[in-house]
């Protein structure tokens, strides 16, 4: 069998810190060099003063599979990258934080390499990505009545599963977010940080209906070696047994709008969900 998967470029790749990337077969399958952003322009953009976008991202690598291997993961570019770039142009501005202040980890290996929009846009925000806010800092200093913020943006990369899904602090800002009718951003892997607002009452996302990528896509994709294993626990059973329904059943474009929640089933979703979100914040704004 091993044989066959280096035949056909199926086997996971070894990192140096002893996880494993995605195949080869599986970089060409599920990556792309460049994306499908649409260049952002929007005719009215929000010209009011500073309004804000929180984005909480992931400070952990490796993910622990059931079978004991490790998957190097992080937060996908192109999902965290198109909806940055929506937000952006559509006059917002956008503060980064990780559980801790550590550096923000990206999934390098998904970065779409001949695409300039989001090269020049991680390009920008190295400094902030290297040196982010703490979470627990603005939780404990600026969960405020006052806020310039009109959003909490949850980026995808199987990297949201790690550290973000049980964080304290992270279901002490969703609920503040909640209460105060801000929007919560979600795209593909993202939504499993919501399960970091379950507090043992009733969950504030029950009854909701989201789009985000299939625990049944994530099931398959070891047969091309995009892990190295199956995952350890799946993130969409978890918020379905506390009420929430997922719409789409194939990793694809969907999104979805219910109440203050937008989200969006996968990387082919990143353009059409920041856009959708870019969108229905400036209609907030107005």
């Amino acid at each position: 069998m091993s044989f066959l998967r280096n035949l056909f470029g199926a086997a996971p790749t070894p990192t140096n810190d002893g996880a494993f990337a995605p195949s080869p077969l599986a970089l060409k399958l599920a990556t792309s060099s460049k994306t499908d952003y649409d260049g952002g322009a929007y005719a009215n953009p929000y010209t009011g003063g500073k309004l804000r976008v929180l984005m909480v991202c992931t400070e952990e690598r490796n993910m622990t599979m059931a079978n004991g291997k490790k998957f190097s993961t992080g937060n996908h570019p192109v999902e965290m990258g198109l909806p940055m770039l929506h937000l952006i142009n559509a006059g917002f501005e956008i503060d980064i934080v990780t559980p801790t202040g550590a550096p923000v980890v990206i999934e390098d290996w998904a970065m779409p390499g001949e695409d300039e929009d989001v090269k020049n846009l991680f390009r920008e925000y190295a400094n902030a990505f290297a040196k982010p806010g703490s979470l627990a800092d603005f939780v404990s200093k600026s969960m405020t009545d006052d806020a310039p913020y009109i959003a909490v943006f949850l980026p995808g990369g199987h990297g949201a599963m790690l550290g973000l899904p049980d964080n304290a602090d992270l279901g002490k800002l969703l609920h503040w977010a909640h209460d105060r009718d801000l929007f919560t951003l979600a795209l593909c892997h993202g939504p499993a940080a919501l399960l970091a607002a379950e507090d043992g009452k009733k969950f504030i996302y029950s009854g909701y209906k989201i789009a985000a990528f299939p625990d049944a896509v994530d099931k398959q994709t070891p047969m091309i070696g995009y892990m190295p294993g199956h995952m350890p626990w799946k993130f969409g059973e978890k918020l379905n047994a506390l009420g929430v329904t997922i719409t789409n059943t194939k990793a694809d474009s969907s999104c979805q709008i219910d109440r203050h929640l937008i989200s969006g089933a996968s990387p082919k979703a990143a353009n059409n969900f920041g856009r959708l979100a870019s969108e229905t914040l400036l209609q907030a704004t107005r």
